[in-house]
């Protein structure tokens, strides 16, 4: 790093941590300020603040690796995410904005009972802790070791401190905010890495798009895959349409880290639209994310021993002085985004869902302060945790293991919540514990044989990847729900309310208003993928 670089980042680093503290400074922190950003945001920062949280270190890192090695296959958990997004936007949020909810858990004590509330809301606290929290931050300190030869443990204390103290001290705010400029230089970094990516083809003598194909592995530029490789992987086409819908309905459409932006909302406009703008710009990553890493493989095949040197060695060999700092700028705006929105929403959690449901005479200046003890705790068990981040193989590929364990319950209580009337406060129940039992039991069966470096025994063994694992776990768990509620009490009107008459209903239940129906860009958008994924079938 040269010292025009370190300026760039240090600068950043200042900026964010000022941004963060003063976007608040003349905000009467109430708990409703504090978790919710007093209910004030617009859709265009709930979808920037959307795309920021999900996109991680790991994301950048990941994604340019994945391209090397087996091409945009990999996009498909981008565009797959899209249409979530649609979902989310279409299907959940009208029912999340009217029954003014604070968090996740929340709606489901509404639709089903206090005790799933709780064993929600401990699911929603593991999994920011080790996911979104723990294992972004191993993969930022590795990356930044890279560029400034700071060992493992510093990186993750320096990264740690910057980030929770605007979090903590703004709440949510505070983070939409910060997530909002870090989207733009996120996508500013990566966009500009491609275009210098882009560049070099020529140099290798690279003209034409049908001198590209002829450089790159067979099917590194498509899409929708069915040959050996991709199905051992669980990359193919069935393997992402029946196990991609899974991880999404709970990652995108009912956990906590990410739908409380939409929570935050202003109208119901806003919480709906808000999702659809996040899913259009998860179109980019396909283009600024994975694309390179096919390209890295054209121009440094050669250099690149480790598929996860990629996004480092493009960096290091394309990027002038100068540049290079607005890209380390782009890699901390993923890593940090992420961070403080998993750790705003463990706060939330806390507070709200435990704090306050055990002493209801709690007042908002003790759920706030309680909010800012929990990040500090949090904080420091994320730190404990993200130092074991070594033991893990591929860190990618150990956090869609860990969804595909967390999802399958999530996703069959909330789906059939809202399309179902049939489903009971006792299948609820049953589904998100015996469903966190099983998939606990498989990750154990996979992940305890690779310590002593055996065979996993679901992936390798019985040849079942984790997409598919996380489909055959959401159908054993469909059929625990429907079974319970078959032989329970029917639920109440009042449950009932947050149920959908019919599959279609939040398709034709208001009057179209043409280009601004929030329906006609949630079909845009539909028919913008449908196009790509034609294009690069």
């Amino acid at each position: 790093m040269e010292n025009v670089d370190l300026f760039i980042i240090v600068f950043y680093l200042i900026a964010i941590l000022a941004i963060g503290i003063l976007s608040t400074k003349k905000t009467i922190m109430t708990s409703d300020n504090y978790f919710l950003a007093g209910r004030s945001l617009n859709w265009i920062v709930i979808g920037a603040a959307l795309f920021a949280s999900n996109i991680s270190t790991i994301h950048l890192v990941g994604l340019a690796a994945s391209g090397f090695e087996d091409g945009l296959v990999w996009g498909n958990f981008e565009w797959m995410a899209s249409v979530m997004l649609i979902i989310l936007g279409l299907v959940f949020a009208p029912f999340y904005f009217k029954s003014k909810i604070s968090t996740l858990p929340e709606f489901l004590e509404k639709r089903y009972s206090p005790l799933s509330r709780s064993f929600l809301a401990f699911m929603a606290i593991l999994g920011a802790l080790f996911v979104h929290i723990g294992m972004s931050l191993y993969a930022g300190a590795i990356v930044f070791k890279s560029f400034f030869g700071i060992d493992v443990f510093h990186s993750i204390l320096i990264i740690s401190v910057i980030t929770a103290t605007y979090t903590i001290v703004g709440g949510l705010k505070a983070v939409v905010v910060t997530e909002t400029v870090q989207t733009v230089v996120l996508i500013a970094g990566a966009v500009i890495l491609t275009i210098f990516a882009i560049d070099e083809l020529p140099e290798v003598g690279i003209h034409s798009f049908a001198d590209f194909k002829q450089h790159i592995k067979p099917n590194q530029i498509s899409m929708i895959r069915s040959d050996e490789t991709s199905v051992n992987k669980g990359l193919s086409w069935y393997s992402i349409i029946l196990g991609y819908p899974i991880l999404g309905l709970w990652y995108w459409c009912s956990d906590q880290t990410i739908v409380q932006r939409v929570l935050a909302a202003k109208s119901e406009e806003d919480a709906q639209k808000g999702p659809i703008f996040a899913g259009f710009l998860k179109i980019l990553p396909v283009f600024i994310m994975v694309l390179p890493g096919v390209i890295g493989y054209v121009l440094f095949k050669d250099k690149i021993t480790d598929s996860n040197e990629t996004l480092p060695v493009l960096i290091n060999e394309l990027l002038p002085i100068g540049i290079k700092g607005i890209f380390a700028a782009a890699l901390l705006s993923a890593l940090m985004s992420t961070i403080a929105a998993a750790l705003n929403s463990c706060s939330t959690l806390v507070a709200i869902d435990i704090a306050k449901r055990v002493k209801p005479s709690l007042s908002d200046k003790k759920q706030v302060l309680i909010g800012k003890y929990v990040s500090v705790v949090v904080m420091i068990l994320a730190i404990a945790w993200s130092t074991q981040g070594k033991r893990f193989g591929s860190i990618f590929e150990a956090i869609n293991s860990i969804a595909a364990v967390l999802a399958p319950p999530i996703a069959t209580v909330f789906l059939f919540g809202v399309f179902s009337k049939k489903g009971t406060k006792e299948a609820s129940l049953a589904t998100l514990i015996s469903g966190f039992i099983i998939g606990i039991t498989a990750f154990a069966a996979d992940f305890i044989p690779t310590l002593s470096g055996k065979p996993s025994i679901i992936t390798d063994r019985w040849g079942i990847p984790f997409m598919m694992q996380a489909w055959w776990l959401f159908c054993i768990c469909s059929v625990i729900y429907f079974s319970v509620s078959y032989i329970t009490p029917k639920p109440s009107k009042k449950q009932l309310k947050y149920t959908w008459d019919n599959p279609w209903q939040f398709l034709v239940d208001k009057k179209f208003k043409g280009t601004n129906d929030v329906r006609f860009y949630a079909g845009l958008l539909f028919i913008s993928l449908i196009i790509l994924y034609l294009l690069f079938q």
